[in-house]
């Protein structure tokens, strides 16, 4: 981590995330922003919102954006750096456009994006940018002055992203029964998207079969397999999976799925399995329903022993890790060297997001890449 705590030339912080209902009356108006555009009936809203309302129509994003929230301005000021942090969603209160505008009356006009997402995909980052784009276009209609936007790069290979996943896995292999634990396999679980926006993902020169998704999953997956081996003495099979299709049924996403992998790994005889959720900052919906819900019922169904580990959350070395990215982005600004935290083999990925990085299949604005109509 780094001592000198200049974040010069920003100002502020904005922690930008999906969001998500918090009661029943807000799953469908949700789940319309979620899928804007696509012109999907109400009715069947209704019922992709049934994962919502088994937990009472509310997701835990929210709750675990504040917690993060609270633990980034603890750690900020308990190292003196007076920085201070805003909270948007992309789909949800409080909404982008309205804590961006927040922002820019409060007076600030260099500002960095920490996104809640780790990896680089179209989704995971490219459409963060879109609404970024989107919701200074309407500030620019708004008559106000706009600010200049940097996103903060992708920090899946940070030390303060892996360290906690690392103790999670040891933990979760841990509370399995004593006479299967050094047998445990390993599932490290992502979202599944479709392989045509995985063969697309990170820079053009980096796209073919999975691209940068697919390779920065096996780069994690990899770092916490030998961690874990170093710390236990045991040396764990493990594969990279996937959770949380959807869409057509007829285009292609990345497989396999999680509970048909816990199928394939009984029938091969694996005494158990961990499932660590690498492709996630925190237990969302998505963790709770397909993993805490669907994948365990599976294993259950199995009679195949099975831990979920947990995922980063508002871990404090997480949020030290943050505060890491946030002073080395700023000495980079500054036109100082730096010496980026990234482990593994990957290296640091970039700071800006070049032509061509994470491609939509409409194109549209972007701001904080080198296409940014927003200099």
């Amino acid at each position: 981590m780094r001592d000198a705590l200049d974040a010069t030339p920003y100002d502020a912080l904005l922690l930008l995330s999906f969001g998500g209902p918090e009661g029943p009356d807000d799953v469908v108006p949700f789940l319309e922003n979620v899928t804007r555009g696509r012109g999907i009936p109400k009715e069947r809203l209704k019922e992709v919102g049934q994962h919502y309302f088994l937990f009472g129509g509310v997701s835990p994003i929210n709750d675990q954006n504040r917690a993060l929230l609270d633990a980034l301005r603890k750690d900020f000021a308990d190292h003196g750096l007076g920085l201070p942090i805003y909270w948007g969603n992309r789909n949800w209160a409080p909404y982008l456009t309205d804590t961006l505008r927040e922002m820019v009356v409060d007076g600030h006009r260099r500002i960095l994006v920490l996104a809640t997402s780790a990896y680089a995909s179209y989704s995971g980052c490219r459409q963060y940018r879109e609404n970024l784009a989107e919701s200074l276009a309407a500030l620019e209609a708004e008559g106000l002055e706009l600010p200049k936007i940097d996103k903060l790069r992708h920090y899946f290979n940070h030390s303060g992203f892996l360290e906690p996943m690392v103790d999670g896995v040891i933990a979760s292999l841990a509370e399995l029964p004593e006479d299967v634990r050094d047998g445990a396999h390993i599932a490290f679980s992502t979202h599944s998207i479709p392989t045509a926006s995985a063969d697309t993902s990170g820079p053009v020169e980096g796209h073919g079969e999975g691209g940068a998704y697919v390779a920065q999953h096996l780069e994690v997956s990899r770092l916490i397999a030998d961690a874990v081996r170093e710390r236990t003495g045991v040396d764990h099979p493990w594969q990279l999976v996937y959770q949380s299709r959807s869409g057509a049924p007829h285009i292609p996403w990345l497989e396999p799925d999680i509970c048909d992998h816990l199928e394939e790994r009984h029938a091969s005889g694996v005494p158990a399995v961990v499932i660590a959720p690498i492709g996630f900052v925190s237990d969302h919906m998505e963790v709770l329903y397909d993993l805490d819900t669907e994948a365990k019922a599976k294993a259950e169904e199995l009679g195949l022993p099975m831990r979920r580990s947990a995922t980063v959350g508002d871990d404090p070395r997480f949020a030290a890790a943050v505060r890491d990215l946030v002073l080395e982005r700023a000495a980079v600004e500054r036109g100082q060297e730096v010496t980026p935290c990234a482990l593994g083999a990957l290296g640091a990925g970039h700071n800006v997001c070049p032509v061509g990085c994470c491609p939509a299949r409409a194109p549209k604005p972007a701001a904080a890449g080198v296409d940014s109509p927003y200099v």
